[in-house]
């Protein structure tokens, strides 16, 4: 009784040490991604009126709880029954990734108009304030919904292998991760420019340089953060291209880990978006017909 028992104490002290160990690997798989997470929920949570900013914020947390609720068991019966699903979803999901990013880049490159905000849509009721905010909060759920699946399918890229117990700890803990680490930054994102208003109210004047600093940080710190999770979407594409496609692999060899991956991130992006608007373009004629 007893050596089974220490028995069971080392199998587990076991799978706590490999967990700890995977979880450090799949953190920094995902990091990439996770930038680009907040980055993404940074801008859609702002720009509401000040009081209800954090119920909006509260809404789309709930919404990626239930987002990963769903994603979460579907992951870990591919990942048991038929692993090599999860491969090709991995490398589906890079070409997602570097798709994106060509078109951020696209975007910043190329000059385009912005929707502009007439003084009808200034003046609303509250009911229609209410339904435009309903509205942002489904599309927020949305990409939190594709997002999440790239964050757990390239978690439990990292992962494959592994005993199912394991997967299922890492991948969970890393979509927690996602959850709670993600809103709670980009709470605390959004409330900078109250705190900068309640500063600049004081009388002292660092309160006031303080207070000021926050407010006009506010928007260089999302844009910021757009820039930084561009630039990781094309290098988490890339590392899975050069990982998993072995032709890739061939390619880059030669060079610099993180050069070679930015490469391909960057080339299979390009690839991706030229795809993708010609076939729009050939539609779009085709429906014009």
């Amino acid at each position: 009784m007893a050596s089974g028992f220490f028995a069971l104490l080392d199998d587990i002290a076991v799978l706590m040490d490999d967990v700890v160990v995977m979880s450090k690997i799949a953190t920094k798989k995902t990091a990439g991604i996770l930038g680009d997470d907040l980055a993404v929920n940074a801008e859609k949570a702002s720009g509401f009126v000040s009081s209800r900013e954090i119920p909006v914020l509260w809404a789309i947390t709930k919404g990626s709880f239930y987002n990963k609720l769903i994603i979460l068991p579907l992951a870990f019966l591919l990942s048991y029954y038929v692993p090599t699903v999860v491969t090709v979803i991995l490398v589906l999901g890079a070409v997602y990734l570097a798709y994106e990013a060509a078109e951020k880049i696209y975007e910043y490159i190329v000059p385009h108009k912005h929707a502009v905000i007439s003084t009808d849509e200034i003046n609303l009721t509250d009911e229609e304030i209410l339904a435009m905010e309903k509205a942002k909060i489904k599309s927020a759920i949305v990409t939190d919904f594709i997002l999440s699946v790239e964050i757990v399918i390239i978690a439990l890229g990292s992962v494959i292998g592994k005993p199912i117990s394991t997967q299922i700890i890492v991948v969970s803990f890393i979509a927690l991760l996602a959850t709670v680490g993600v809103y709670g930054i980009v709470a605390a994102i959004v409330r900078m420019d109250d705190l900068g208003l309640i500063l600049t109210a004081k009388k002292s004047a660092t309160s006031k340089f303080i207070g000021n600093l926050l407010i006009r940080a506010l928007p260089l710190i999302i844009k910021g953060l757009a820039f930084v999770g561009t630039i990781a979407l094309v290098l988490v594409a890339g590392g899975i291209f050069v990982h998993e496609i072995e032709q890739v692999h061939r390619l880059v060899e030669g060079l610099p880990s993180i050069v070679g991956e930015f490469l391909a991130g960057l080339v299979g992006g390009i690839v991706a978006f030229l795809v993708v608007k010609g076939f729009m373009m050939i539609w779009a004629k085709v429906k014009g017909k």
